[in-house]
């Protein structure tokens, strides 16, 4: 028989392991808020707050509006996207969900930064379908593909616009730069393009699985699992492929340059859409990084820095970066609407 001691011994340790799980959890959270606030109190100290004011006092309203009415367009697009994807692999889900489930990670979004906010996303789409991997693997899917045309589209602008020459005051074109940024698009687009084949897709997903042998077997498993509803997706055709993309381009065409001209407007600065475009890519791949909360800062140190090299002023810049940011509070209210109302429903249900 068995001590009555080692029963006992079992309620600490799984205490210990849980406390251990959420300090590590508090000390990101807490780096996450000191990277924040220090670029915050950086982008701050390098404005006249004064002249802010003044600048903000002469904010058009109606192009504030007309950038939240387009973020919502903007959220809509990517729902009707992901729905596209999720029927691809066999679960359907509307695209009003799907929509309420971008809101609320909006919404954690100033808790969860990144990645990680994501999560929350794939939890309620699972809870609505039942199909954890096949929700994984479609966002991870949707995620990709939405990087990929954001990339495509600020190499792009980057290539056009050729900031370095502005930079470096050459009197003629400064080839580097374009030259640099379309062999990484070359480069982009042929990987896009070996792993959607169906012939070299199915040999990089080997390689991929041969890749998880180190790891332990639940992750293995998981990852198998993961890896196999991804190469649904190789057999899908090129009209889904060219749709996808399609969505994506208009998407990020929306957020690139209609959302960020209209608050580059709003703050009273003119500058080039293809300058717009570009700073929206960096900014987008770097919301993706967990280093942030609501990617604040990071969009402001962005935004300030980039816009200085054409000559706006940092407080028009600062301003136009509190636009974009109240989009993201915005949404974060519609999300918070939805989480209540889905909070209440479950309630009664539970009933």
């Amino acid at each position: 028989m068995k001590s009555p001691l080692t029963n006992t011994s079992t309620p600490p340790r799984r205490i210990k392991s849980y406390m251990s799980k959420y300090a590590k959890q508090l000390i990101k959270f807490l780096l996450r808020i000191i990277i924040t606030t220090t670029l915050l109190v950086w982008v701050f100290s390098q404005v006249d707050l004064q002249q802010f004011w003044q600048v903000a006092k002469t904010i058009k309203w109606q192009l504030l509006v007309a950038v939240w009415m387009l973020i919502i367009v903007n959220f809509w697009i990517q729902s009707v996207t992901l729905q596209l994807i999720l029927k691809k692999q066999g679960c359907n889900v509307g695209i009003v969900t799907l929509f309420g489930a971008s809101a609320v990670t909006s919404l954690y979004s100033f808790v969860l930064p990144g990645l990680l906010s994501t999560g929350i996303k794939w939890y309620i789409i699972r809870k609505n379908t039942g199909k954890g991997s096949s929700v994984l693997s479609s966002m991870l899917f949707n995620q990709l593909s939405l990087l990929v045309i954001m990339a495509t589209l600020g190499l792009i602008a980057l290539m056009i616009t050729n900031p370095a020459s502005i930079l470096f005051k050459a009197k003629e074109n400064h080839w580097p730069l374009p030259v640099s940024c379309s062999i990484l698009l070359a480069g982009i687009i042929t990987a896009s393009w070996l792993i959607l084949n169906n012939r070299t897709g199915s040999r990089i997903i080997n390689a991929l699985g041969f890749l998880l042998r180190p790891f332990p077997v639940k992750i293995q498993k998981k990852g198998q699992d993961i890896i196999k509803q991804i190469s649904v997706f190789q057999s899908a055709g090129a009209r889904f492929y060219l749709t996808v993309a399609l969505l994506n381009v208009i998407n990020g065409l929306i957020l690139g340059v209609f959302i960020y001209s209209l608050a580059a407007r709003a703050a009273h600065i003119a500058v080039p859409a293809g300058v717009l475009l570009w700073m929206c890519a960096i900014v987008y791949f770097l919301r993706r990084l967990p280093i942030s909360v609501a990617s604040l800062g990071v969009r402001e140190v962005t935004l300030v820095g980039v816009l200085g090299i054409y000559g706006v002023e940092k407080p028009a810049a600062l301003l136009m970066s509190m636009i974009l940011f109240s989009s993201s509070i915005l949404m974060a209210l519609i999300g918070t609407i939805y989480h209540v109302f889905w909070a209440v429903r479950a309630k009664k249900s539970t009933k």
